[in-house]
């Protein structure tokens, strides 16, 4: 399969000194037992995106690459602590340059992938593997930005990928089709400014809850 290069304008965050444990949490919400809301659509990147979980909602404000660093080793975390380590899906929405390749560098750096960590805009998907606990854990990093038909999905024979365990960060995921699995959490992040960004957290199953709790 052929993808093309990737438009980036993709900016370096100025590094500022944040406690690692916080960055700026803003604020979480659960939804309560009782009725369970519709089904309802939310706009994520020009596209249509159905949110059918009405799972936990967090908020992060980075206002730098410090902060940007802290998140990602919180979520590092959260992965060790998973009944089977490191096994979730996250779906990463943004525009261009707005830094999801940034936050899962760092993400996989905290995870202790060794290297370089290469960017998946011209191969599709680049493969890591990290040691956590007491076995190795299999990484697949996904950038869908040059998919045009769904269909390129299928033929490229990603869901054998995603039947295995493992950590699959994607981005562009709405390029993907219907055919990508839901996701554990998804990460809509925004630009606020030179060096800031907004970020929403939004969990799809129980084990996404876990990941923002």
């Amino acid at each position: 399969m052929k993808a093309v290069g990737q438009p980036s304008r993709q900016s370096g965050l100025g590094i500022a000194q944040v406690d690692a444990g916080h960055a700026n949490l803003r604020e979480s919400q659960f939804s309560g037992p009782g009725l369970q809301p519709a089904p309802q659509l939310h706009t994520i990147d020009q596209h249509t995106c159905p949110l059918m979980y009405p799972g936990m909602v967090l908020t992060e404000h980075w206002p730098s690459e410090a902060a940007t660093i802290a998140s990602a080793q919180r979520m590092a975390e959260r992965l060790r602590g998973l009944p089977v380590p490191g096994d979730a899906i996250v779906h990463l929405h943004g525009d261009l340059g707005s830094g999801k390749t940034t936050w899962v560098r760092h993400l996989l750096m905290a995870l202790g992938v060794l290297g370089r960590i290469k960017s998946p805009t011209y191969a599709v998907v680049e493969p890591h593997s990290t040691q956590l606990g007491t076995g190795a854990l299999a990484i697949w990093h996904f950038d869908f930005y040059r998919f045009t038909d769904p269909q390129e999905w299928e033929d490229a024979g990603f869901r054998d990928v995603f039947a295995a365990p493992g950590l699959k960060l994607c981005e562009w995921p709405q390029n993907a089709g219907p055919a990508l699995p839901a996701p554990d959490v998804a990460m809509q992040l925004q630009w606020t400014g030179d060096n800031s960004r907004e970020v929403l957290w939004r969990a799809h199953s129980t084990c996404g809850e876990a990941l923002l709790a």
